[in-house]
């Protein structure tokens, strides 16, 4: 009888805060894939983002569990969380897919990220552990995409997907912007991630 390989979507950043695009991106990986569980991995110290954390570890892992509480193909995972020093995404899915060798990962990325997929670190060994799922906008070039796609693929043998997703054009800085100037994030956030901000008075103070 043949054995078939439990799907999990991942879903990284640093999450400050979270908000619906994420959460669109992540229910229609586990949508148009098939997959069992998307786990939201907050990072700790992220290589990428040349920017301070502006709230605390416990309140950004304490906001993704407030937003996905209600989904039960939803996990909060504090893998890198409690490593310490700079966190590289090949190190987290060599670690889960040591711990689950067989289930196969899908780590869901924004279109903008795979043009610069090959300035992280070990992209190959990335590549070799999960299946890339981009997510492609309205305002992104599909001749440009698609080409570099086929590069990756021919260049470090990876298994690249198209992942179909609504524009929705939010971010976690415009998200932290609208707090400060005292605009409403009404929608752009679950409600119980709304009331966490304003309960614990976050993004307040100009960046």
């Amino acid at each position: 009888m043949e054995k078939f390989s439990k799907k999990v979507g991942i879903m990284g950043g640093s999450f400050d805060p979270i908000h619906i695009g994420h959460l669109i991106l992540a229910e229609s990986a586990y949508e148009q894939f098939d997959l069992e569980q998307v786990l939201f991995i907050p990072t700790g110290n992220p290589p990428h983002k040349d920017i301070s954390i502006f709230s605390t570890s416990k309140q950004r892992l304490e906001m993704v569990s407030l937003a996905i509480q209600d989904n039960s193909h939803f996990q909060l995972s504090t893998l890198e969380m409690e490593r310490e020093g700079v966190i590289y995404t090949f190190r987290t899915l060599e670690i889960i897919k040591n711990q689950n060798p067989d289930t196969d990962y899908y780590f869901i990325m924004g279109a903008d990220s795979l043009f610069d997929f090959e300035s992280w670190k070990e992209p190959s060994k990335i590549t070799e552990y999960c299946t890339l799922l981009v997510a492609t906008r309205e305002n992104m070039e599909n001749q440009a995409l698609k080409d570099k796609i086929l590069y990756l693929k021919n260049k470090y043998k990876s298994r690249i997907q198209i992942l179909n997703t609504p524009n929705i054009d939010i971010s976690s800085r415009s998200v932290r912007e609208s707090v400060k100037n005292g605009s409403t994030i009404k929608y752009f956030v679950p409600k119980e991630v709304e009331t966490y901000i304003k309960k614990n008075h976050l993004y307040l103070y100009k960046e």
